[in-house]
């Protein structure tokens, strides 16, 4: 066992990746861990490409880089070309000799300019130099744990931390309409999102009047328009402890603003999900409106979305579905759900494409027509359409929609139903007059699943809750000694800690606080209730945040991807373990032992094994994307 606080090994380590997964023990025991001088040890390949992130990311100039733009070349697109800064730090020929004020670097097809200037994205107002106006290191350092507005006092004197305690606290809807680029508290958001056209025109900003941001528009417009124009495309901006970054989709341009300090990958995924919503709402013909009208208006056509758009992004700080890019199902009893699953499946029999009982985002069961497949995220933009769109809750509804990886291009039928507050039906079908079938559909479907008890036992779970760390049996006694560095504390001060925090219901087992299991073969996941002292809004986003983080790390095609890795700051313990068959994230407490995280993990994942048949929906297709 490798005597380190953090770790990583590569998933190129196993030769058949078939095999049952060995135990997470030997697959820490057979990494090879180099020790930084930050206290993190890494795997020799993962150490190198690390550092060669590093470099690349840091720059070679001999002043600090407070601005960087990174654009994609489009004239080299071979990747094992690699160039070194151009002058190292000395200005390019035809710059005068300024003595390092630019610095070009060329690497995997990638230009990237670093600036040594005012850190600004635009000329309009934002101010995006180091982070919000008025900040300091020590409420930067905690961002991913903010808010992603300022903290406003409300009449009952609470702060915005006392009012976004919980997920079911939060309002939708569009939020501070009488903001403009010109206000304060506009420019101290934490994460914008923006949508417009290529033209500059504004569809949906998520703070502010988007009217009266067309001329910010205008500006993002404009630098997407610069860097095209010399046959490159912009991929992001950085400033101080701001990134922007840039998606083109044709003619429609999305942005997001953000000093969460959330990782470029993850914020590229989310404007995909932002820019799928739309197309769920308009399908993506509506490219030919803007080739016969460039300057086409196409805001009346998403009238009265802003509430949809809002949920999705409130959704990237709390649903682990948006970066894991599976579906959760409502823990079930095995045959409650094979009851709604016979019933779906004769209804799909009778012309349904897709039939989907959920209960909030869970699914309780799916069923698809022959060799039909639901991709999770189209599932994932579907229930945040149909939930946060009042008028479904109200009656029964026979709506078109488009699924973006089912079909991008055409619309399907959705017929929705709710059975409850929170249990609905979705039938997909292509026919644009199938309501009364469908209708007939649903009858058939709401008499089975109330004389087999079906929508009372998810009324029960959905009371009951899902997995917690508490319920997890652990033999602690079977310790045989410590393999990781606790800020120099004795063995027997560490184990008694971990021993002290169970007692006291802080957590699982050797300090286990959460856990997400996904299954890759499914694309399913499973994560653990909240508990303490993961018990408040800021304390999950948080978590959810590193767990993002990690994600992008063990996946990340410049340093991963990875089998094991081994995290220890001063929040947690994450332990992540990839297999060809799971994918496990784990936090502990900071103090955790990693010896005994690694067997309680190992105890998770029988856990999961002994109960799937009840948290999973077993038998669904394969997805195959």
């Amino acid at each position: 066992m490798s005597s380190s606080d953090s770790s990583s090994s590569s998933a190129s380590d196993d030769p058949n990746p078939k095999l049952k997964p060995q135990p997470l023990e030997s697959q820490f025991q057979s990494s090879l861990t180099l020790e930084d001088s930050d206290g993190v040890a890494r795997t020799d390949d993962a150490s190198a490409a690390e550092q060669q992130q590093e470099q690349q990311d840091e720059g070679s100039g001999n002043g600090s880089v407070d601005g960087v733009v990174n654009v994609e070349d489009n004239g080299h697109r071979d990747s094992s070309d690699r160039e070194e800064g151009i002058g190292s730090g000395e200005a390019r020929d035809g710059d005068g000799g300024s003595g390092g004020g630019v610095v070009w670097r060329r690497a995997n097809s990638e230009v990237e300019l670093e600036v040594e200037a005012p850190a600004s994205p635009s000329s309009s107002g934002y101010a995006g130099e180091r982070g919000s106006s008025g900040a300091s290191s020590a409420s930067r350092a905690d961002d991913a744990s903010e808010e992603d507005e300022i903290e406003e006092v409300g009449n009952d004197g609470d702060g915005a931390e006392g009012a976004m305690d919980s997920q079911a606290e939060w309002t939708p809807g569009k939020r501070h309409v009488d903001e403009d680029d010109a206000s304060i508290s506009w420019r101290k958001r934490k994460k914008h999102f923006f949508i417009l056209s290529n033209s500059g025109k504004p569809i949906y900003s998520r703070y502010g009047d988007e009217h009266k941001l067309a001329g910010f528009s205008a500006t993002l417009q404009a630098i997407i328009s610069f860097v095209e124009n010399g046959g490159d495309r912009v991929k992001y901006v950085k400033a101080g402890m701001h990134q922007v970054v840039f998606l083109v989709k044709g003619p429609i341009y999305l942005v997001c603003i953000s000093c969460t300090e959330e990782p470029f990958e993850s914020l590229v995924a989310q404007l995909e999900l932002v820019y799928g919503q739309m197309i769920l709402i308009l399908t993506k013909s509506l490219n030919r409106c803007f080739e016969k009208n460039p300057k086409f208006d196409m805001t009346p056509l998403l009238g009265g979305t802003d509430v949809v758009f809002s949920a999705l992004i409130h959704s990237f700080s709390w649903n682990p579905a948006a970066f894991l890019h599976a579906y959760s199902c409502l823990p079930l009893p095995y045959a409650t759900r094979q009851a709604a699953g016979a019933i779906l499946q004769d209804v799909a029999d009778s012309g349904v494409l897709f039939a989907l009982l959920m209960c909030k985002h869970r699914v309780i069961s799916l069923v698809g027509a022959q060799k039909a497949s639901l991709h999770p995220d189209d599932m994932l933009l579907l229930g945040n359409f149909i939930m946060s769109s009042e008028s479904f809750r109200t009656s029964e509804s026979f709506s078109p929609i488009c699924l973006p990886r089912y079909n991008p291009m055409a619309f399907l039928h959705a017929y929705v139903h709710y059975f409850d507050a929170d249990t609905y039906l979705i039938l997909l079908t292509t026919r644009s007059d199938a309501f009364y079938h469908l209708k007939d559909c649903r009858i058939r479907i709401e008499t089975v699943l109330l004389k087999s008890n079906v929508l009372s036992e998810v009324q029960r779970s959905t009371l009951d809750g899902g997995m917690r760390v508490e319920d997890l049996s652990v033999d602690l006694q079977q310790h045989t000694g410590s393999t990781s560095r606790v800020e120099d504390k004795p063995h027997t001060e560490t184990l008694e800690r971990i021993r002290e925090s169970s007692l006291v219901g802080l957590g699982g087992p050797a300090g286990l606080w959460h856990f997400l299991y996904r299954s890759v073969y499914l694309d399913q996941y499973v994560s653990s209730e909240f508990s303490s002292p993961i018990n408040t809004h800021r304390q999950q986003k948080r978590l959810y945040r590193a767990y993002q983080k990690l994600y992008v790390s063990m996946h990340s095609k410049g340093i991963g991807p990875h089998k094991t890795q081994f995290r220890r700051d001063e929040n947690y313990v994450l332990l992540c373990w990839v297999t060809p068959d799971f994918e496990l994230y784990a936090a502990f407490d900071p103090l955790a032992d990693k010896a005994l995280a690694i067997k309680t993990c190992n105890k998770v994942c029988q856990w999961v094994k002994d109960v799937e048949n009840e948290i999973f929906l077993l038998g669904a297709s394969p997805f195959s994307w």
